[in-house]
């Protein structure tokens, strides 16, 4: 009934900060960091110019084997949008004028509202772009609607709006990088994360936003079924290698299993210890040697 309580340490975690608030990574690196990604994306791609035959023989092989492997075919998708003027160019337009914005606000929301899940989106998706870049040059490939054995048709040229311009004289970006779609990637990354961050019972619907642009990107011709499954192979690859960290190195506590021992809630909550108990603690410890 005597027993003293002694406080935590002045210079422990529970005392600076309590553990479920995480710092924010410095704004201006963030930005330069996040700005850099989207650079290599876009100009990263030019490296893989000049190689219009390969890439054409490369779809042509993807085509095939899709076939062999009796993938559905992308013209049941285009099919569907064909059915109406407004409807294919809805999908052009969510192709051209989603993917980045969608990408960005994700990261925002994250780094405003989960500090501590900001750090690891970011670096799944620089891992997934990079090995995408690196994929892109290996294999170069042209999308379906240039492939005349698809039998597809250019729904951005046809009915607009359209990204690209002539492949022959488009010097801003790579249309013959189709393998693997960092559209979808990145579209599955977004919706992976917010139904990790989230706390909504309907965030799984966020599924949704990389459903819409799997039919996109297959309906418009822009991607084969195989870029978005080779996509998600590397997506996997980068969720299963990058965890989620704080910054103390450890698991978002929401990440980590609910349950928690009687120690570490004892810590978490900053509860006072007895010096009488662990004063009988130390003792039996050292009768213990």
């Amino acid at each position: 009934m005597n027993a003293r309580t002694e406080p935590a340490p002045a210079g422990s975690d529970a005392t600076a900060r309590p553990p479920h608030v995480i710092a924010r990574p410095p704004l201006v690196r963030e930005l330069l960091l996040v700005a850099g990604l989207f650079l290599v994306y876009k100009f990263g791609r030019q490296l893989a110019t000049g190689h219009t035959g390969e890439a054409f023989h490369n779809a042509q092989r993807v085509w095939d084997f899709e076939r062999a492997v009796q993938l559905p075919g992308e013209g049941a998708v285009q099919s569907l949008l064909l059915h109406g003027d407004g409807l294919v160019h809805v999908a052009n337009t969510y192709y051209a004028a989603v993917h980045f914005p969608a990408t960005v606000a994700f990261l925002v929301w994250l780094y405003l509202r989960r500090p501590a899940h900001y750090v690891w989106a970011r670096r799944v998706l620089a891992a997934v772009t990079a090995a995408a870049l690196v994929l892109h040059l290996l294999f170069p490939l042209a999308p379906p609607r240039m492939l005349a054995a698809t039998g597809l048709v250019d729904t951005a040229r046809v009915y607009g709006p359209s990204v690209y311009g002539n492949p022959a004289t488009d010097s801003l970006s790579n249309q013959f990088a189709a393998m693997p779609s960092l559209h979808f990637g990145w579209a599955l990354m977004v919706a992976i994360g917010l139904i990790v961050a989230a706390r909504s019972r309907w965030r799984w619907l966020w599924l949704l936003h990389p459903l819409l642009t799997l039919l996109v990107i297959v309906g418009t011709a822009n991607h084969y079924w195989l870029d978005a499954i080779v996509a998600t192979a590397l997506l996997g690859l980068a969720l299963a290698l990058i965890l989620p960290r704080t910054s103390s190195g450890r698991t978002p506590a929401s990440l980590r299993s609910p349950h928690r021992t009687a120690t570490t809630a004892g810590r978490a909550q900053g509860t006072l210890v007895p010096a009488q108990g662990r004063s009988e603690e130390q003792a039996l410890a050292g009768a213990g040697r």
